[in-house]
């Protein structure tokens, strides 16, 4: 007889032995047996899967929050995690009858089946024979040492690394692609039961690639997926111990509302990253008081702006080498005179706001497409501002003309559209004006 496909959350066979779970088991008390599963590896989101329960009911379960009493909802916890029947007091679930015609070989680690399997790698490095291999190697490093953190553990964390060098002339879609593939590879660390310090190790490489994405996305105009990408972000790192990361990641989360109209939901985010950054000068401290500047310009309170721009100057001058370098998750001079830019734009400080843009213009890459892009709205808007409206419509159209398709809408677009909208209405039919509406709208 065919073997029953195992459930995705089953529950090892040395927890059915456990007394403490067979006795949460016997009297009903899902709450012990949801906990006592996710301590020996099974998630609350496998859970929810395999017993067709939201995660979050899971999870209320598990803290005492809810009950469950139904008797169909107890039979599908019982296929779900594969609790025989009568420990339960139900009769012999269908699976149990087909699971007794089992042998060693029939099972999901079949060792004939795993050997044959790695018996074709000779054949090429593909498919199921490298994974295959690969949890084979796992297997063996559990045993040899049970508290050392997996290896393919420093692979991902040297990709975050990698990805905090940001877009490098690759479009945002695809550098999503890539970021989103590697970011997939953390699940089985945060899955399964790790040490203490790995578990750490895997939440702040979470937390940095989470952070990323939502970066990416903002990026791309996405603004909801990028704020639901921050909190988990935020959760992440939150888990790490790593208060300069959880600081980065509303720092960095803050930057949306900013970008999307919402100045004061910005200001409270960056006074939030600040007070957790401390009053060290790091990268997310000095980060933190950019944003809050350039957050209090568009909120209309420059003095709060003109304090938050001198303190991002003091932390900034005061940046060890390694925070100073030019990466998403440091502060690098670059970097703070984009934030300077859009700030002292914003107050209307139009000669120190072009002293910021060139600066910036001359340390960006020149793959750097999207921040010279956004740097050339500002200075055209300081044009505007100091009153010459036709070469700042002709200067804001000339670059979303210039770009390529994958940067057209988003920040890039956003930015634009603010210049527009802060042009007077009775400006709004002559022609260069016109022409950047047409941009726009494109």
């Amino acid at each position: 007889m065919d073997a029953t496909p195992a459930s995705p959350a089953e529950v090892p066979a040395d927890l059915l032995q456990d007394p403490l779970f067979v006795r949460a088991v016997r009297d009903r008390d899902l709450g012990t047996v949801f906990r006592l599963a996710h301590r020996h590896g099974v998630s609350y989101y496998r859970i929810g899967m395999a017993c067709d329960l939201k995660p979050d009911r899971v999870s209320r379960i598990a803290k005492g929050a809810a009950t469950v009493t139904a008797m169909d909802t107890i039979e599908r916890i019982a296929d779900g995690l594969r609790i025989p029947g009568a420990l339960l007091g139900l009769a012999a679930r269908p699976w149990e009858k087909a699971s007794t015609h089992r042998t060693e070989h029939d099972q999901g680690d079949d060792p004939m089946n795993r050997r044959q399997m790695l018996g074709t790698v000779a054949a090429g490095l593909t498919g199921p024979a490298l994974a295959a291999l690969t949890d084979t190697r796992r297997s063996l490093d559990r045993v040899l040492n049970p508290d050392a953190a997996p290896t393919d553990l420093a692979d991902l964390e040297a990709a975050a690394e990698r990805y905090g060098n940001g877009y490098h002339g690759q479009a945002p879609t695809e550098f999503l692609a890539e970021l989103a593939a590697d970011f997939h590879d953390l699940r089985p660390y945060l899955d399964s039961p790790q040490s203490v310090g790995t578990r750490m190790r895997v939440s702040r490489t979470a937390g940095q690639m989470a952070g990323m994405t939502a970066i990416v996305l903002h990026d791309l105009g996405a603004r909801r997926e990028a704020r639901a990408w921050f909190a988990t972000a935020a959760v992440a790192a939150r888990e790490s111990g790593d208060a300069q990361l959880h600081a980065w990641v509303l720092a960095r989360e803050a930057m949306v509302p900013i970008n999307w109209g919402a100045p004061a939901t910005a200001a409270r985010l960056a006074e939030e990253a600040r007070q957790i950054a401390g009053p060290r000068p790091t990268a997310a401290a000095t980060l933190a008081a950019a944003v809050a500047a350039r957050a209090y310009a568009l909120s209309h309170q420059p003095e709060a702006a003109r304090t938050a721009l001198s303190d991002a100057d003091r932390y900034m001058d005061r940046l060890d080498t390694g925070a100073r370098r030019d990466t998403w998750l440091t502060h690098g001079e670059q970097k703070h005179h984009v934030h300077l830019s859009h700030a002292l734009t914003a107050l209307g400080d139009t000669r120190r706001a072009r002293a910021s843009q060139q600066r910036a213009l001359e340390l960006s890459a020149p793959t750097s497409t999207m921040t010279r892009s956004l740097l050339t709205i500002d200075a055209a808007t300081c044009v505007h501002q100091d009153g010459d409206t036709e070469e700042a419509c002709q200067r804001t159209v000339a670059v979303l003309t210039d770009l390529p398709d994958a940067y057209r809408t988003g920040l890039v677009h956003r930015r634009a559209l603010d210049l527009y909208r802060s042009i007077p209405a009775q400006h709004h039919r002559e022609r260069s004006v016109a022409e950047l509406r047409d941009a726009l709208t494109t």
